[in-house]
């Protein structure tokens, strides 16, 4: 064999492992984006800036699961209109008036994931659970309606994402709202329908 060529197998070995760990790298993010549902930004529905922030150390141990007991929407004009009705609602009307939309993220009927409070700030939709939860809410009101199948399977990638990105627990509970306050959200036939994913629990 040549001596010339002999001398360039390691050169070319290691642009060889380059490209492979270079692949595997790509490979991984996307195994560990593939559960992440688009969001749709505070920005882009219109939010109000926040009166204050409470940052919230992740991962967390609860998912939470809420209604808004409003109209369903269809469309993100229509999703984004509840949205700010919503937040408004908290921000304005509550007392103690909310810093802002109380949820983590909303679920529309048009199958999308909104933005509410974020990952990392804590909460306001769970009394002694905010500091250690994430505040899913359905859209609508599914007391005696179930939520349409998108918006179901929008609800569930968010939870797979929330643990691939070290936000949630793998071993998280998953509870109605009505576990922990006397409440009928997330309405029953909602509430009918978690009750059969994996980690809601009876005993929070």
């Amino acid at each position: 064999m040549d001596v010339q060529a002999v001398s360039r197998i390691p050169g070319v070995m290691m642009e060889v492992c380059k490209i492979a760990l270079l692949f595997s790298a790509v490979l991984f993010a996307d195994f560990a984006n593939a559960a992440c549902p688009s969001i749709v930004s505070r920005s882009d529905w219109g939010a109000r800036a926040p009166t204050e922030t409470t940052a919230m150390r992740t991962p967390v141990d609860y998912v939470i699961i809420h209604h808004t007991t409003t109209g369903s929407c269809s469309s993100r004009d229509s999703c984004s209109r509840i949205l700010r009705n919503v937040q408004n609602d908290h921000m304005n009307n509550r007392k103690p008036k909310f810093s802002d939309i109380g949820y983590t993220y909303l679920i529309g009927g048009d199958g999308k994931v909104y933005e509410g409070r974020g990952w990392d700030t804590q909460g306001a939709h769970a009394p002694n659970y905010n500091h250690r939860s994430i505040g899913i809410s359905f859209i609508g009101n599914f007391q005696r309606s179930r939520p349409p199948s998108s918006q179901l399977r929008a609800a569930q990638d968010l939870i797979e994402c929330a643990v691939e990105k070290g936000k949630l627990k793998r071993d998280y509970k998953l509870l109605g709202h009505r576990q922990t306050k006397a409440t009928d959200c997330p309405g029953q036939a909602l509430y009918d329908i978690i009750k059969t994913w994996p980690k809601w629990t009876s005993n929070p």
